[in-house]
């Protein structure tokens, strides 16, 4: 007997081990008549392995706009699940403009969660976790990730990042050269039997990774530390400037740069440039 009433539920999918699955996305996938997917062939995976037959409509990024009007339709008297590739739908994934139909018509919306990459990558990072912000993907280009990495740089929440494999090294070179030694973790291909994380300052999380090129390949994950007193930036160096030229006068410009990467955790490279300025 079918227990789940006409609209939809977004039900999350395992992001790696199949076995993460929760009982009670068994039985809704199990009992609905339509499962809207970003991929038929790769939730055929998961299907299969759960012995469910259902009907497929792929629902992406090229197609959300076409295909709606079809999925609007069948809403009306049919029980529909929204999943993912992997994890929860919606998150850095389609999905936003279905959900946002039912609630304007007044169809019934639930969710069924599960299991979440942003929340396990938490987890596992050892940074503190109260507050954070979720960013999605890095953007594609060098300059947008630099651009990117000089606005989270005064964040005072942790913050999570998906990041391609083939960005991942330009990602690091950027958080290296702007939040210096600031803590991170890089967790890899979560919940899988590759499943490894990184944890450190960018520069050492960089050149571990560099060591085999296996471990640049598969999914990752970024979390960094939120900026605190013991790891800010210098906003504005006239601020400092009086402190740091009495420091002049006792210590050479290599024992300054050492003195403030140890009380700051600022890049050494930053802390040089700025001693520069103050001499000109």
């Amino acid at each position: 007997m079918n227990n789940i009433i006409n609209g939809l539920s977004i039900v999350a999918t395992p992001i790696g081990n199949l076995d993460d699955i929760t009982y009670r996305a068994v039985k809704i996938l199990g009992e609905c008549d339509i499962i809207i997917c970003e991929n038929p062939k790769h939730s055929l995976k998961l299907l299969n392995k759960l012995g469910i037959k259902k009907k497929l409509i792929a629902l992406h990024d090229y197609n959300e706009h076409k295909i709606i009007d079809q999925i609007k339709v069948l809403l009306k008297n049919k029980n529909c699940v929204l999943i993912s590739d992997a994890g929860s739908p919606l998150i850095s994934d389609p999905g936003y403009n279905l959900v946002q139909y039912c609630i304007a018509n007044n169809i019934r919306v639930t969710s069924v969660p599960g299991p979440s990459s942003i929340v396990s990558s938490l987890q596992l990072s050892g940074l503190p976790i109260s507050e954070f912000a979720f960013f999605g993907f890095i953007p594609k280009s060098k300059k947008k990730i630099e651009d990117l990495v000089k606005n989270i740089s005064q964040e005072k929440r942790t913050c999570v990042f998906f990041v391609s494999n083939h960005k991942l090294i330009v990602f690091l070179d950027c958080l290296e050269n702007i939040i210096g030694d600031r803590s991170i973790s890089i967790c890899k291909e979560l919940t899988k039997v590759n499943e490894f994380v990184f944890r450190g300052n960018p520069g050492s999380v960089k050149n571990k990774i560099l060591e085999d090129k296996e471990n640049i390949k598969g999914e990752f994950v970024a979390v960094i530390d939120r900026q605190t007193s013991k790891n800010q930036d210098f906003d504005n160096i006239d601020l400092y400037s009086k402190e740091l030229k009495k420091m002049a006068t006792k210590f050479s410009l290599t024992d300054i740069v050492e003195i403030v990467h140890k009380f700051t955790k600022i890049n050494k490279n930053k802390i040089y440039k700025w001693l520069l300025k103050l001499r000109k």
